[in-house]
């Protein structure tokens, strides 16, 4: 059963019913139905990112995570972290609101700066440990390129492999450039030389990423969470269901 039922989703966010009855057959599919989990969004306030805001690319990725959080945590609400240099602002978008949200929290925001991931990653971790939560949580990191640090970035990934926490970057952009290629490194780090459990995915959006089917993003964003579950439950990361 969904943790926001849809006579909730119809009532609060009537724009978004589309997008939680897809993201309920994912997962559904992937034998995640009925789990709970912390949905959180990293979302990149880089300067070249700034088309992806324009467009509206950022905004339907915000709405499209509501949707597959309204299954998996009753609060309605998912933790947002833009991250540029440094880490641009901690908010939240929620059902009721999400309509522009985006727009409304870049529009207090300063400078885009360059792509720093491991403050970002930082700031979902204090978040989470802060939370006191004790349900695994599913981190859903957009990016259009490398970080500056990259030393930084794999170091994070690697100490964060002990948390409950799963990190899925996403692409926007050419699936060709080279600007990814420390993405795909990071989801093939070695376990358990590098990292106790393999912790991170990654997959490409695409120049268009408003072009992918609700189905298919829902399906790659918890297409690896299932065996991450099983392995963080095997190593004592997460409790047994």
């Amino acid at each position: 059963m969904a943790a926001i039922s849809l006579r909730k989703v119809e009532e609060t966010a009537p724009a978004l019913v589309g997008a939680y009855r897809s993201a309920g057959m994912s997962l559904a599919k992937h034998g995640l139905d009925g789990l709970r989990a912390a949905v959180y969004l990293v979302v990149d306030y880089s300067g070249s990112m700034r088309p992806y805001y324009k467009d509206g690319s950022v905004q339907a990725l915000a709405d499209r995570v509501l949707g597959l959080s309204a299954h998996l945590d009753d609060d309605g609400r998912v933790p947002v972290v833009f991250f540029s240099t440094d880490v641009d602002a901690v908010t939240d978008i929620d059902l009721a609101s999400h309509a522009g949200s985006v727009e409304r929290i870049v529009a207090g925001l300063g400078h885009m700066g360059k792509t720093g991931y491991h403050r970002a990653m930082d700031a979902v971790i204090d978040h989470y440990l802060d939370s006191g939560a004790t349900d695994p949580a599913l981190v859903v990191f957009q990016t259009d390129g490398g970080p500056i640090d990259k030393f930084a970035a794999e170091r994070h990934l690697c100490k964060a492999a002990g948390l409950p926490l799963f990190w899925q970057f996403v692409g926007f952009g050419d699936p060709g450039s080279r600007q990814f290629e420390f993405l795909r490194k990071l989801d093939e780090l070695a376990v358990p030389d590098r990292r106790i459990v393999d912790n991170a995915g990654f997959f490409h959006a695409g120049r268009n990423p408003r072009s992918l089917s609700d189905a298919e993003l829902y399906d790659r964003l918890v297409g690896e969470f299932p065996q991450w579950l099983v392995a963080a439950r095997t190593a004592g990361i997460v409790r047994q269901a």
